[in-house]
């Protein structure tokens, strides 16, 4: 089933949640973010679902925002509220999130794969930080997940440099946990999958959410570093429609207005 922009299917006790806007790089439009949101939503509340698996259609995994809906007036502040209320691609699931990492995973398409549980790539793969380039900042806990997934030294350099690492890099440097031939990329992600819904469900579950426990009260202090890097980058740039409407989401989102972390619902455990 196809809806938004994103394709849905079951095998087994495995959904399996396709970005399916390949023209567009399967960028992220408001559309699409609300419609992921919602398939991870029912994936994790369908008691026959143990495992999730989020990959790409076509070259590329995900191309970061639509850039071209952020720039429109009408499009961009809904865009805007929907990605940078809340360091969250989506709300916490209580089942597994497994990445398929396709093809070129860029800005907050590197940011969502970061957000996954476990990352499988494509030898097509290739990951990118390019804020920097484009005179931004990350806003979804890329500088505190990717340091925790690379170590800073490695972070630093695909954030400052912006070059693209690729698959075996990624694979090297514990970005990803496994990259297998580009048509092999599913059935490997699906087989992880199923090994991890033949264990007992209810355990699973415990220690997945013991993990992201601690996981998130460690980066408390790095999402607000980030926040507020995000909004001083912000500042300090020429006036324009998506700097004034990411602007103003984050500074409330600063601020607590917003329910998202840091400071409001979405905060990580203290």
């Amino acid at each position: 089933m196809t809806s938004g922009g994103l394709r849905s299917a079951r095998d087994g006790r495995v959904a399996v949640l396709t970005l399916d806007r390949p023209a567009q790089r399967n960028e992220l439009d408001a559309s699409l973010l609300d419609t992921l949101r919602a398939a991870l939503a029912d994936a994790d509340a369908d008691a026959g679902v143990d495992v999730i698996v989020l990959t790409g259609a076509g070259e590329h995994f995900c191309g970061g925002l639509e850039l071209e809906q952020m720039a429109d007036p009408v499009g961009g502040p809904a865009l805007a509220t929907r990605v940078f209320a809340d360091w969250r691609a989506w709300p916490v699931t209580a089942k597994p999130v497994i990445g398929a990492v396709n093809g070129p995973a860029e800005r907050g398409g590197l940011e969502l794969a970061l957000q996954c549980d476990v990352l499988i790539a494509s030898e097509r793969a290739t990951f990118a930080d390019t804020h920097a380039m484009l005179g931004f900042a990350p806003a979804l806990g890329l500088t505190a997940l990717l340091a925790r997934a690379v170590g800073r030294g490695w972070a630093l350099r695909m954030s400052l440099g912006g070059a693209p690492v690729d698959a075996a890099q990624a694979a090297r440097i514990g970005l990803v946990t496994e990259v297998v031939p580009h048509d092999d990329l599913l059935g490997a992600a699906v087989a992880l999958a199923r090994a991890i819904a033949g264990n007992v469900p209810e355990a699973v579950r415990s220690v997945l959410a013991t993990y992201r426990a601690a996981e998130e009260a460690a980066l408390r202090d790095a999402l607000a570093a980030e926040l507020a890097g995000l909004r001083r980058t912000l500042e300090a740039t020429p006036q324009s429609h998506v700097r004034d409407v990411v602007l103003d989401v984050v500074r409330r989102r600063a601020t607590g207005a917003d329910d998202g972390a840091p400071g409001g619902a979405g905060t990580p455990p203290s």
